[in-house]
């Protein structure tokens, strides 16, 4: 056995306990430590590590912590939760709302934006009404994950298999193909929860919502004008997806543009730059270099090498796509699988985009919106057990998986 995979297998139990006798140990702790042992051990070159750092992605990352920043400080993140919520009275009609809402948004903002700003939307709604914050943080985890499944924009790995993939028209394709089996895991997603934080909605009391007021015009002015350019900019890429131009907008500069009114012209940009979320960022760096590591072990290759099945069959790429969804992040597991799938069909895309994408309601590495949500969480004073999400997790994804292989064998064509 490689020393990456040992490493990977010490980063994952880390992250499950979280704890070393008194020691609590927080999840970018982990993964940067298992990426310096992997550095100093020699098991992984100093270059190969800074390229396989995908800056595309940190500064997406970068910008978008910027805007919802800015969504927080101001308080317009709230005023508007309060515009969408505030005739909900009930705690399932809440969650129902979060889910749907999420999920939708995650659709056409990509599900790491949603992560990134519901957040401390939900928390806020949490202590608002006194919800277990581990429903909501679940119901936005859960909901951001199966959401995204139905769009090529909906998450990295769908751009990579739209845009790879030659699809003639890859909104019309993903929409045929997955909105149908989507909207079905979305209710299972709601009976699970229902089933597993039963007295959440047994007991609730009808929910009062408090007005909210905007805290600072100015921020929140600078932040509407980011949202609206977010918007409009991620509208031209589907625009010019839809007529299959080659030609289209970097998901790194759509998110750096939307930030750059606030970084700008807001007074505080210095502040905003000290309270970034740098711990998550270092996070996403460190599993970059890691599951780079694992690549060039060779363990990986070994392993598909070795299952005695067909590889471009559609739930056997469901399945595989799942699982080794959680040993390396899953866009680079969708570069590896499509030169394996030779002359690509649509029903093997979707395939591969769909368990790549559900194996984020496995476990928290399935998915970098999960990553991104307990890291966001914990600076609010709020967590996302491993072992709660698995419990949950686990048989909804295989539930999740089980779906959207019988609408591929019975129902797309």
């Amino acid at each position: 056995m490689s020393i990456s995979l040992v490493v990977l297998g010490a980063v994952f139990v880390l992250i499950a306990i979280r704890r070393i006798g008194q020691l609590q140990i927080q999840i970018w702790q982990s993964m940067f430590a298992g990426a310096l042992v992997l550095l100093l051990s020699g098991e992984i070159g100093w270059i190969d590590a800074l390229e396989a750092i995908d800056l595309n992605v940190m500064i997406f990352l970068f910008a978008m912590f910027i805007v919802g920043q800015a969504l927080v400080d101001s308080g317009y993140l709230y005023y508007l939760a309060y515009k969408l919520f505030g005739r909900i009275y009930s705690v399932s009609h809440l969650v129902l709302g979060v889910l749907f809402g999420a999920a939708l948004a995650s659709a056409l903002l990509m599900n790491d934006t949603l992560a990134i700003i519901g957040t401390p939307l939900v928390l806020r709604l949490s202590r608002e009404h006194k919800i277990n914050s581990q429903l909501l943080l679940l119901t936005l985890a859960y909901a951001i994950t199966i959401g995204s499944v139905m769009s090529p924009i909906g998450n990295p790995q769908n751009l990579l298999i739209a845009s790879v993939g030659g699809l003639a028209s890859p909104f019309t394709v993903f929409f045929k193909a997955l909105v149908v089996p989507t909207l079905i895991n979305l209710l299972i997603a709601y009976l699970f929860l229902l089933r597993f934080y039963r007295s959440e909605f047994i007991n609730a009391t009808p929910l009062v919502h408090g007005p909210v007021t905007v805290l600072d015009e100015y921020l929140a002015k600078l932040a509407r004008i980011s949202v609206v350019l977010l918007l409009c900019l991620i509208s031209v890429n589907i625009f010019l997806a839809h007529v299959q131009t080659t030609w289209h907008l970097e998901l790194a500069h759509i998110a750096l543009l939307a930030a750059i009114p606030i970084l700008l012209f807001s007074p505080d940009r210095l502040a905003f730059l000290r309270k970034l979320d740098w711990s998550t960022l270092l996070f996403f760096a460190s599993m970059f270099v890691l599951t780079a590591s694992v690549w060039q072990s060779g363990a990986i290759q070994q392993l598909l090498m070795r299952i005695p099945l067909d590889l471009t069959d559609v739930p056997v790429i469901m399945g595989i796509s799942a699982a080794l969804s959680q040993l390396i992040s899953n866009v680079p597991l969708v570069a590896l699988y499509l030169p394996v799938l030779g002359d690509l069909n649509s029903s093997q895309l979707m395939a591969l985009a769909a368990g790549s994408t559900i194996a984020g309601n496995c476990l928290i590495l399935g998915a970098a919106s999960n990553v991104i949500i307990v890291q966001h969480a914990e600076k609010h004073n709020a967590t996302l057990v491993f072992f709660e999400f698995a419990r949950i997790g686990i048989p909804l994804s295989l539930l999740n998986l089980l779906v959207y292989w019988l609408w591929f064998r019975y129902g797309f064509n």
